[in-house]
């Protein structure tokens, strides 16, 4: 049972990892972009890009936060709580903040792929 729940919060840390290596590029775009007045992805790739990740990793932090929560509620109700499952609730909450964040810019970027110049 242990090895289970370790092996899901184990998911769920590298899908986050995933979503900051990911929002560290987007950041890095954003900023040689600033600088320069290019993009690092061509502006076509680009949007499709930014749209498909931001579904992929939304739904990848959902799928990870949702079942991670119920290992870690199973635990508690089984052991009771300490510090594994403390620690284990507020990565669940990060992790459930990460997926609002990516939905939302999802939806930016599903707005962008729609409106964006055809030129």
């Amino acid at each position: 049972m242990f090895i289970y729940v370790v092996l899901l919060h184990r998911y769920c840390l590298f899908v986050n990892i995933i979503g900051f290596v990911y929002s560290g590029f987007q950041a890095f775009d954003l900023a040689y972009h600033l600088v320069t007045g290019m993009h690092v992805v061509s502006d076509y790739l680009r949007y499709h890009f930014n749209f498909s990740m931001d579904q992929i990793l939304a739904y990848l932090l959902m799928s990870a936060s949702s079942s991670a929560a119920t290992r870690v509620d199973d635990w508690i109700l089984n052991w009771g709580q300490d510090q594994f499952t403390l620690l284990a609730s507020a990565s669940v909450g990060m992790s459930f903040l990460a997926f609002l964040a990516f939905a939302i810019s999802s939806l930016i970027s599903g707005y962008n792929i729609c409106n964006r110049d055809s030129t």
